[in-house]
């Protein structure tokens, strides 16, 4: 049985469909899909190893096969897997690793597993946030990472608060479970790109169009390499679109999920 935390919304009879937060965020991310989805959908909304209310790593693991023990015993699959960030890095790695799991994958700001970032304002605000979590500092390191959210274009004061508060609340309750001296126990994927491109189910991507261009140069990469690749922009938003624009990304996601 899996040890991870999640949520299990929805019709039984309906077609699975997994949602995949985004690093140090947890499943609350997604309070504003999971009930517009439940009506048609059996929605599994798992908080990853170490992040939310599911436990640290003790030893050595790859969170594709976390997701892959849940499926498993929840009996689902193969399912749709929708990921922002991490997430979208965890959902390529499940279809990857676990094809029989995934008959679908839905992306947002992020590629595979194996990411990699020359914008300025993003190394600039990797470096801050490191050098934060470095010196124990989990309120400024909060900060800087909840920076991602308005994207290289915009600050922090013109997102919706409430938005705001929400990651920050998410942010601190991952970032507070950690050390800046545990040992790092995930196991990375070697070759992703090369592999992801082999790929033959559907990947498509719902960007925010205010993200940083690595974020969505990463996202439109994966999608123009595989079989069946696609993608839209959602014009207000960064690297959190399912929070800033909901409606919009509601009615885009439900539009490649009848697609697929």
């Amino acid at each position: 049985m899996s040890d991870l935390f999640w949520l299990d919304e929805g019709t039984r009879s309906g077609r699975p469909l997994v949602l995949l937060h985004g690093g140090f965020l947890d499943h609350r991310m997604w309070d504003d899909q999971i009930p517009f989805l439940s009506s048609e959908h059996r929605v599994i909304a798992p908080d990853a190893r170490g992040h939310g209310q599911s436990p640290n790593a003790t030893a050595p693991f790859r969170h594709t096969d976390d997701l892959a023990a849940l499926l498993r015993h929840l009996g689902l699959g193969p399912a749709v897997l929708v990921g922002v960030s991490m997430g979208a890095s965890l959902a390529v790695d499940t279809a990857l690793e676990h094809p029989e799991l995934v008959d679908g994958v839905i992306i947002s700001g992020a590629g595979t597993s194996e990411p990699y970032f020359t914008d300025p304002w993003t190394t600039g605000l990797w470096g801050t946030w490191q050098s934060a979590m470095a010196a124990g500092d989990v309120a400024a390191a909060v900060e800087a990472f909840t920076a991602f959210g308005a994207g290289p274009h915009r600050a922090l004061d013109d997102l919706d608060p409430q938005v705001v508060d929400r990651l920050r609340a998410m942010t601190w309750s991952t970032m507070s479970k950690h050390t800046a001296d545990e040992p790092d126990w995930s196991v990375p994927l070697p070759d992703t790109w090369n592999r992801a491109a082999a790929l033959t189910v559907p990947v498509r991507a719902i960007n925010g169009a205010l993200d940083s261009p690595d974020h969505i140069g990463m996202a439109e990469r994966l999608t123009k390499s595989v079989a069946d690749g696609g993608s839209m922009s959602l014009p207000d938003s960064a690297h959190y679109p399912n929070m800033e624009e909901p409606a919009a990304f509601n009615e885009a996601l439900t539009t490649f999920l009848r697609a697929m």
